[in-house]
């Protein structure tokens, strides 16, 4: 954790280009998974998108409430 609060103070172009690949990469491999999970169903290819951004949004709203 130390090493990623400071290469955030020491090079902060750096640091958000990681982020962004570190969640752009996640969320593909979450959306991979959901994908062969739902494949076998013949659902649309639209559907594992939905379930994703759903999970995402419950996920939300429940640290919203534990506040």
């Amino acid at each position: 954790m130390n090493h990623l609060r400071r290469l955030q103070a020491e090079q902060p172009v750096l640091f958000w280009v990681l982020v962004a690949l570190g969640l752009f990469l996640g969320f593909q491999l979450v959306l991979s998974v959901v994908g062969l999970l739902l494949g076998p169903f013949g659902l649309p290819s639209w559907v594992p998108i939905v379930v994703v951004v759903g999970g995402l949004v419950l996920i939300a709203r429940g640290q919203q409430r534990s506040r």
